[in-house]
């Protein structure tokens, strides 16, 4: 499989991924611009976010803190959460179980 085959999917303006799914998780290489947010939202999924490049600023429960290349974060289950890009970013976000929706 090469990334460069995968169909890119817009889950908000200035937010778009290339999803992989397995039987039992998903991974997908996000990519963000510069100011683009992610409004606060929650899932079932338990979620790890990992910035690759850029620096990205995640709320998680009411915590903010601001990510840069090598961090690795983590989202519990069904907690509220959103982000704001302050750079274009490169993000891995890897999702469990599989996220249906991003099929």
């Amino acid at each position: 499989m090469n990334l460069s085959n995968i169909p890119s999917k817009k889950l908000v303006e200035g937010v778009s991924g290339k999803y992989v799914h397995t039987t039992s998780f998903t991974v997908g290489y996000v990519s963000i611009d510069k100011g683009a947010i992610m409004p606060l939202h929650s899932h079932v999924h338990e979620q790890t976010s990992q910035v690759i490049s850029g620096e990205l600023e995640m709320t998680i429960d009411g915590k903010t803190e601001i990510l840069k290349p090598g961090s690795i974060i983590i989202i519990p289950s069904n907690a509220l959460h959103s982000a704001r890009a302050i750079t274009d970013c490169t993000v891995i976000d890897t999702f469990c179980p599989v996220r249906e929706d991003y099929k």
